[in-house]
């Protein structure tokens, strides 16, 4: 149901609020403008820093590690000779060109066009944001694939039943990034984590072990949260706020799926199911896909190589539809789709360059972990109980996130600080590590600093070409505040019901 067009209801203040935060946002530079600015205070802040003498100990190995001057003679060295591999391996950008490859293909063919309108027809509209939200939430399993295919089909899916995509994009991204750490299935995430809190248990017990599952039973359950939370805000008050879309881009017409269509359809879908019996096969015991070495799965070559698969899953079962339902009658077809896809990730690539840099540099100066120590530190020193101190653990996370988003660099720089010091309080490993994945999670959705954040503005900025960093704040303001209060609720009376956070993950140590 779109409750938008009930007609316009005077703003509150909280909507009036979001207003002033988007006029704010807007009014900042360009996306690429404002990182460089960034990267210049970051200069200062480490010449400065650097000066002063801040340094702390490397919470794992002791050393003492200080803030690097990068105005220094070593530091511009450092600067002119990482503006290159900077941008080329910044993590983001191949995945994402190299998916988008694949996927554009599909969407030039008309595969996505035709499977749009089936699930408008085949979805109740009550349901559909319920639906797109908790799509989201469950596709970290396969990495970036929420990000790349589901934000812009769920604008898509809006914006065809009269819904405002930007709307559709906001309940997407909710569920893929809002509630990252929330998933039904494993994903690489869990494996990474679990390993780094494991290092930092064993700092006090040399035998501790923690699974990739520690947090399954807490996490699992918090699917259903992220659902029910992001599906009110996108009704209740994101969607009004937006009201109805005024834009130039038409929507699809909603015309029946044609005989040719199912025809590609089906055999798109064949497709489908060949590949994934490919993978199947190849995931099997022995099989070409599983890792000797890190048998399963979570760490099989599928999931290792999961940009491929993407850029394959979108690139064979676009050509099937297409050669049968007549859209593409040759190679140059194909490439079309890909060429025109490139055309509309220019404005992406800018801004990932200065993005990329940012990162680098922000990594350089150590200020991250400087601040993750000394952060850590006040909570120790604080003497709170258990559910201040996870909730404080939370917070620190979540205002960290503003500036590194990475969840494994955090939790590097975090765990062997928080985990070894809950520890000797008599806390749990894996309950110390829940309580970061919570605050990991709820402010990835309004941090431009985030590395998908360009990728997110670009896809808003094909409906509202003058979105920019404020409309996104502003529009995912919401959601965080959202996912921050009821996730951080959950977690307190799930310490209090006793209730493990994974099997066989205690909450406290005997």
């Amino acid at each position: 149901m779109n409750r938008a067009a009930a007609g316009p209801a005077p703003p509150s203040r909280f909507q009036r609020a979001l207003d002033r935060i988007e006029r704010f946002g807007n009014a900042l530079p360009h996306p690429a403008s404002l990182f460089v600015i960034l990267c210049g205070l970051l200069l200062v802040a480490s010449w400065a820093f650097s000066t002063m003498g801040v340094q702390v100990a490397h919470p794992l190995t002791g050393e003492t590690v200080a803030v690097t001057n990068l105005l220094s003679d070593e530091g511009l060295r450092r600067i002119i000779l990482g503006v290159l591999p900077n941008f080329i391996s910044f993590a983001p950008l191949g995945s994402v060109l190299v998916s988008l490859l694949g996927l554009a293909v599909a969407e030039h063919a008309g595969l996505f066009s035709a499977v749009v309108r089936l699930v408008v027809s085949a979805t109740p509209p009550r349901v559909l944001t319920l639906m797109v939200v908790f799509a989201g939430a469950n596709s970290h399993t396969l990495g970036d694939v929420g990000y790349v295919l589901l934000l812009p089909l769920a604008s898509a899916l809006f914006h065809m039943v009269g819904r405002h995509p930007l709307a559709g994009l906001a309940a997407a991204f909710a569920g893929v990034s809002g509630g990252f750490a929330a998933n039904l299935l494993l994903s690489p995430t869990d494996v990474i984590l679990a390993g780094l809190t494991q290092e930092a248990a064993r700092i006090i017990d040399e035998a501790y072990t923690v699974t990739p599952l520690a947090n399954y039973f807490f996490l699992g359950s918090s699917v259903f949260l992220v659902t029910a939370v992001g599906t009110f805000v996108t009704e209740y008050v994101v969607e009004p706020r937006l009201g109805a879309y005024t834009g130039d881009v038409e929507p699809e017409p909603f015309v029946p799926v044609s005989a040719a269509e199912r025809c590609g359809l089906w055999w798109a879908l064949a497709a489908i199911v060949g590949l994934a019996a490919l993978v199947a096969v190849g995931l099997q015991p022995g099989g070409v896909l599983q890792d000797p070495e890190n048998p399963g799965f979570v760490g099989s070559y599928f999931v290792r190589g999961i940009v491929f698969f993407i850029f394959l899953f979108g690139l064979v079962p676009g050509v099937a539809y297409g050669v049968a339902a007549g859209t593409i009658t040759s190679d140059k077809d194909v490439y079309k789709g890909m060429q025109r896809t490139l055309e509309l990730v220019s404005s992406y690539l800018v801004v990932v360059f200065f993005v990329a840099q940012f990162v680098n540099f922000f990594n350089w100066t150590n200020l991250g972990l400087v601040l993750a120590v000394n952060g850590a530190a006040v909570l120790q020193a604080s003497g709170l109980g258990p559910v201040p101190l996870l909730l404080g653990v939370i917070l620190l996370t979540t205002t960290i996130d503003l500036m590194v988003g990475s969840a494994s660099a955090k939790w590097a720089m975090l765990a062997p600080v928080f985990v070894p010091m809950f520890m000797l309080l008599g806390y749990a490993p894996e309950l110390t590590q829940v309580a970061y994945r919570v605050g990991d999670s709820t402010s990835n959705i309004i941090t431009p600093l985030m590395s998908n954040f360009p990728l997110v503005l670009m896809f808003a900025q094909r409906y509202v070409p003058s979105a920019g960093i404020g409309t996104m704040t502003a529009t995912m303001l919401p959601y965080s505040m959202g996912f921050l209060a009821c996730w951080s609720l959950m977690l307190v009376l799930w310490v209090l019901a006793g209730l493990p956070v994974g099997p066989g993950a205690p909450l406290f140590l005997s």
